[in-house]
């Protein structure tokens, strides 16, 4: 574990032999047989079936990670994400007595990632894992290395059931913040008294041992080790208005144009309708390949739709964050990117990068240079510097680290426009949508209610692992009470369950923000004494802030049977 650029992957290099040390050395077991999936893994050329194997075992391993039907294709035709895929494959099927992985599941869908991770919470030999995949994280590892400012942290769960080494780096994580905390203000306790000392003039230091000053003058000049970010993350950079339309599918489909004739080719996504409303919060999941992506670029307008027509509304703005990070000059500096046709950053740009945290020299740095990680969170910077009111997110999770995950969860929870996220991260898949568009694959779609559990649910109890198909909204399955169709009902409910979550959560902060301050109030008419005129005052405030608590209440509680009968009804 640890930061983006904090040297995880340089240190899976080191223990593979593909960097040598500057100090100490790595030693292998005698004969140890070592699998090593590399961050951009090089196959060799030829077929896919070659690069993995002959026998059924390979065979039935593509399918698993998502690479059926392309077992004949060329390594060398292969994007990124499917040479990753197959470079695991070659791996799973191969006898290894330790694993060296560095985001395994990079590039995976959600069925894909469970079978992996079935597979690694099984496997008896040694495993070394970089992800920032939390759910992976806590059912596969036993310890957490983790990598700060250059130096190394294990933590290991204190007994047999103290939970996982996600868990126990966590609670590592904090009990050093608070005792690196503790121990700062001990320096400066010590530091002080020693200043104090040092400034009673020199007959009374003749007295004391040379050792002594020398001692004071480093205790005052030590500092702690600077923060390896300073700050949180500042998402907060404004949006535009959004007004009471936002973006609508009206009977889309599309198919891509033969490559011999120019006229529609293979199917990605059959005739369907939906409407995306302000604070509408919506996943997308499906296999890999069944167009999840293809559906974000028709919404962004970097595809034309084969059937149908997207009517998107007159204040909407749609900022675009895609897996590929298509935006990104790597020729460029980060300051030159953040600054575009300006030339040189303004203060504002400046201060922007710093809460990207891309600080001092980082600014300079050639976008080539750049870790994944550091090349996502500017990707991510660039895209909300424009102040979108509709938010596609392709795969967020790929390569940011947990640091930067929580913060853009967090900023999500409040965020009053419209939010499309395809990810296969099922615990930022939890977070941060309620509803699901399921894809089958085959073309069809279809709206699960319950997000990513229920279609979890729903996908693995039917026999052939597909959701039902859907023929512009209307499903072939009647018997999944918990799919809903994918096309509008004329009649809808007050508000969209996305909606309805943002809602109660900030219900919830007006409550407790209101409580807050009427038990403040309160505190200060114990504090009042006999002063009259002071405690008229704080008893008309008290009034006051007992009125705002009890309409925060009523709101909470309207929400919340609202919530209370919508899950019910999806039930």
């Amino acid at each position: 574990m640890g930061l983006n650029g904090c040297g995880k992957s340089t240190l899976l290099r080191i223990l593979s032999g593909d960097y040598r040390p500057d100090a100490g050395v790595v030693r292998n077991g005698r004969g140890s047989r070592i699998g090593v999936l590399a961050q951009q893994p090089v196959l060799p050329k030829g077929s896919v079936r070659a690069a993995v194997g002959e026998d059924w075992r390979a065979d039935a391993m593509l399918d698993k990670l998502g690479m059926a039907g392309l077992h004949d294709a060329q390594t060398t035709e292969l994007s990124g994400g499917q040479q990753k895929r197959v470079a695991l494959a070659a791996l799973l099927v191969s006898e290894w007595d330790a694993l060296i992985l560095d985001e395994p599941t990079n590039h995976l869908d959600l069925d894909a990632i469970a079978y992996l991770e079935e597979w690694l919470a099984n496997y008896r030999g040694g495993l070394i894992l970089v992800t920032h995949d939390r759910h992976v994280l806590d059912r596969v590892t036993n310890k957490v290395l983790e990598i700060d400012r250059g130096h190394a942290y294990m933590h290991v769960p204190a007994g047999r059931n103290a939970g996982s080494g996600y868990a126990a780096y966590l609670a590592a994580r904090i009990d050093r913040e608070e005792k690196a905390v503790t121990a700062e203000q001990r320096r400066k306790n010590l530091a002080r008294t020693e200043l104090a000392w040092l400034r009673r003039g020199a007959p009374a230091r003749t007295t004391k041992p040379k050792a002594r000053i020398e001692a004071a003058t480093a205790l005052i000049a030590r500092r702690p080790d600077a923060a390896a970010r300073s700050g949180e993350l500042g998402l907060s950079l404004g949006n535009q208005r959004l007004g009471s339309k936002g973006v609508e599918l009206h009977g889309i489909g599309f198919s891509w144009p033969s490559t011999t004739t120019g006229e529609p080719g293979a199917l990605v996504l059959n005739q369907f309708d939906h409407e995306l409303e302000p604070g509408d919060r919506l996943g997308i999941v499906g296999p890999n390949g069944a167009g999840k992506s293809t559906l974000l670029d028709l919404i962004a307008g970097r595809l034309k739709p084969t059937h149908g027509q997207i009517d998107i509304g007159s204040t909407v703005k749609i900022g675009y964050y895609d897996q590929l990070g298509r935006d990104l000059n790597v020729n460029q500096r980060v300051r030159e990117a953040v600054a575009g046709d300006k030339g040189d950053p303004s203060v504002e740009d400046n201060q922007l990068m710093r809460q990207f945290w891309f600080d001092g020299d980082a600014q300079f740095a050639p976008i080539s240079t750049l870790s994944g990680g550091e090349r996502r969170r500017l990707q991510l910077l660039l895209t909300l510097i424009e102040q979108p009111n509709v938010l596609l997110l392709d795969e967020p999770t790929n390569d940011l680290d947990l640091d930067t995950l929580r913060a853009l969860e967090d900023y999500l929870d409040e965020w009053p426009g419209i939010v499309v996220v395809v990810s296969h991260d099922r615990v930022f898949l939890d977070r941060t949508v309620i509803d699901v568009l399921a894809l089958d694959g085959h073309g069809g779609a279809a709206v699960v209610r319950g997000g990513v559990a229920g279609w979890l649910a729903h996908h693995n109890a039917s026999p052939t692992h597909q959701i039902a198909a859907a023929q512009r909204g209307k499903l072939i399955a009647q018997d999944a009470p918990i799919v809903a169709s994918a096309s509008a009902a004329k009649i809808k409910p007050s508000k969209s369950p996305s909606t309805l979550k943002r809602l109660l959560t900030q219900a919830e902060k007006t409550l407790a923000q209101a409580t807050a301050a009427e038990r403040k109030i309160a505190e200060e008419l114990t504090q009042a004494g006999s002063d009259h005129t002071a405690l008229a005052r704080i008893s008309a405030n008290l009034a006051n802030a007992q009125t705002k608590v009890a309409a925060a209440e009523e709101s909470w509680i309207a929400l919340a049977a609202e919530a209370e009968a919508q899950e019910i009804e999806i039930r």
